[in-house]
């Protein structure tokens, strides 16, 4: 399946692998007529042919601290060659260095398969049970994996490999070559893939493979590799190893990314950071930069984190999709698997709650929407009830049917920012107001006007539309939306809710005794404090949903002056993607670039006009949970120059320069 092309799970009607179980109990692929791994000698086989060849034991144990080292692999199967790894890594490697593992699957397992095969190797129990915990919201596209404080990371693009790999920015240092048998998947092999493992592979990076079929081995050999056979183990006589020695001098090399999407040198010097600002999108900075080892400063300008829109009570984890595949599609399917799985360390209804997500089909329009997301997505994600259904599952009557998101629920987003911003490397700094930045040598300075608050060569900008304040970023085109939440107490009628419904407006499960619904959205107004006219408004959209609900929680019995709830500015873009990544000096960029104005197919080759260090990480509008954290991820992967965990397509659309770009194109 293609990432512009949803509707190919539909069509083959296989989202997960169709597996069949020996007398054994060892798996083998319906699908490709082939096992998973040897059945007497998997795990010395995968030591040998993935782990030896590619010297992974000295690789290791020779990492300095704070290093890296990122293993490629086409074929992620049951995970075997990926837990081999982490357990030498941890048995080889000092304290502080990380491993990065990006691994290709068209037909990834379910997890009680997954968990099934894993139990064959009980010496890698440790780290099987680690992924089996966050093996939750697997779907399409890449799904980011993070374990052990940010030791071990782990990208799975999850689709056909010619499809994934072309889409992924990175350099590999070690290839693991582990698709099915050729002769039973000989898309896995083909010159076109190996040009993929060389337009990724570092310098000097490492190749291991099963096979030793000599057309396998010319192939790699003119796609860059330098091959050879060596002594295999248990029923393999010989197997492959070799070594990247550069692009093939008569063919093309790859285009390079337009220099407006290039990467930034990283900023030399202590890995400090500073990120302004402690809501969502802060606080998921903060982590993955910690996660790095970066010390970062987490600025606040209120008395704690998550007191603006992150501070609503229950934030509603929904995917809005479109069935074609578009960048922000793809952006929430792997940013609402990346967060369901950090959500499985809080506590689950009190932090959280996976109850599942009912968008209520209140039109012919919507209904017609759904039914096209229903036939482009598997139905482990979405799929359509009836309103007999739809009522049993919700537990209270309905005005209609609707899309049913399984995986879906309702959080309580202080309590995930609280999480993100745990770690020992992060200070979060309260009552700190950043007003002005300053350039000094190397630093930037953050002033509350006579006050310096901090220093640092790393500045992440978190603030929502308050990034507008910095004339580097004063040009986003960031814009405020007021929302208002209403918060009903619960009454044992109301209980009977167990899953968050959406139409216009939505409502949730109770949480601690009471109910959210909302939200509203006002355009023009910069006042916070809540308001009667907008209360009653929420009612009426809970009115839409559920009559039943309604009387259920007595809304219609309260006095209007008596309704309690919460205003926060939402901070949107015009595309509702978000804006994630490094900041351009915008003057300097509309010189470098101005012949756009007049050819917009021209590439100049000219270095962008950076603004050394300097990031943002903002305009997530209502679906911050499930864009933020990943967002978070994005920056640090630019700062650590670490494979990008989405489509390099998908980071270009979220990137802060698009919009200068388009103006230039446009003649603006």
């Amino acid at each position: 399946m293609t990432s512009t092309d949803h509707t190919q799970i539909a069509d083959d009607q296989i989202a997960h692998a169709q597996i069949d179980w020996d007398e054994h109990g060892n798996p083998h692929s319906r699908v490709f007529a082939d096992v998973y791994f040897s059945t007497g000698s998997g795990l010395d086989e995968t030591r040998h042919v993935f782990l030896t060849q590619n010297e992974l034991p000295e690789r290791f144990a020779a990492l300095p601290a704070g290093g890296r080292l990122v293993i490629g692999e086409t074929g992620f199967g049951t995970g075997l060659n990926f837990l081999c790894a982490w357990q030498l890594f941890n048995a080889s490697a000092v304290a502080d260095a990380r491993l990065h593992f990006v691994s290709v699957e068209k037909y990834p397992l379910t997890r009680a398969d997954l968990e099934r095969a894993l139990n064959l190797w009980p010496e890698l129990k440790e780290q099987a049970d680690q992924l089996l915990d966050q093996y939750v919201a697997v779907h399409q596209g890449f799904q980011r994996w993070v374990f052990e404080g940010g030791r071990v990371t782990l990208t799975l693009l999850v689709g056909d490999a010619l499809d994934m790999l072309p889409q992924l920015d990175g350099q590999i240092d070690a290839w693991f070559l582990d698709g099915f048998a050729p002769a039973k998947n000989p898309e896995m092999w083909t010159p076109e893939l190996f040009a993929e493992l060389a337009r990724l592979a570092a310098p000097g990076s490492t190749i291991g493979t099963f096979t030793s079929t000599g057309w396998v081995r010319r192939a790699l050999n003119a796609a860059g590799f330098k091959m050879k056979r060596v002594p295999g183990i248990g029923h393999k006589w010989e197997v492959l190893k070799g070594r990247f020695i550069g692009w093939p001098e008569d063919v093309p090399t790859p285009p390079r990314a337009k220099p407006w999407f290039a990467r930034p040198t990283s900023p030399d010097g202590p890995r400090t950071a500073l990120v302004i600002g402690a809501g969502l999108a802060g606080c998921a900075t903060a982590s993955s930069l910690a996660a790095r080892g970066w010390h970062v400063s987490l600025l606040e300008r209120h008395g704690d984190l998550a007191q603006e829109a992150s501070g609503n009570p229950q934030g509603v984890l929904y995917l809005k999709l479109s069935a074609h595949g578009t960048p922000l599609s793809q952006l929430i399917l792997s940013g609402f698997g990346h967060t369901r799985r950090l959500l499985e360390r809080l506590q689950r209804g009190i932090d959280w709650d996976d109850c599942g997500v009912l968008q209520l089909a209140f039109d012919e329009k919507e209904q017609a929407r759904q039914a096209q997301l229903a036939a482009a997505f598997p139905e482990d994600l979405l799929h359509v009830l009836d309103r007999a259904d739809a009522e049993s599952r919700a537990g209270v009557v309905l005005n209609s049917g609707g899309l049913f998101y399984p995986q879906g629920g309702w959080v309580h987003p202080p309590a995930l920012c609280r999480d993100q911003a745990s770690a020992s490397n992060i200070k979060l700094l309260t009552h700190n107001d950043v007003i002005e930045l300053r350039r000094d040598g190397a630093l930037w300075q953050a002033w509350d006007g006579e006050r310096l608050l901090a220093s640092a060569p790393v500045v992440v900008l978190a603030g929502a539309a308050e990034v507008k304040r910095f004339p580097a970023s004063a040009d986003l085109p960031l814009k405020r939306i007021r929302g208002q939440i209403t918060r009903l107490a619960a009454t044992p009628e109301s209980r009977a809710l167990t899953t968050v419904v959406c139409a216009e407006g939505y409502v949730a499960p109770a949480r601690g005794g009471e109910h959210t619904l909302g939200a509203s959205f006002a355009f023009n107004s910069d006042d916070l404090t809540p308001n009667t006219a907008e209360h009653l408004g929420n009612l009426e959209l809970l009115r839409e949903i559920s009559e039943d609900l309604t009387q259920r929680l007595n809304a219609t019995a309260l006095p209007a002056e008596d309704l309690q709830g919460r205003a926060a500015f939402r901070c949107t873009s015009p595309d509702y993607l978000p804006i994630v990544g490094p900041l351009a000096d915008r003057a300097a960029f509309l010189e470098t670039y101005a012949v756009l104005r007049k050819d917009a197919r021209q590439t100049p080759d000219t270095e962008c006009p950076w603004l050394a260090g300097l990031y943002v990480n903002s305009g997530h509008g209502s679906r911050g949970l499930i864009t933020a954290p990943l967002s978070g991820e994005l920056i640090a992967a630019w700062l650590d120059d670490e494979p990008l965990p989405l489509p390099r397509s998908v980071a270009e659309a979220c990137h802060p320069n698009r919009f200068a770009l388009r103006g230039l194109i446009r003649g603006k």
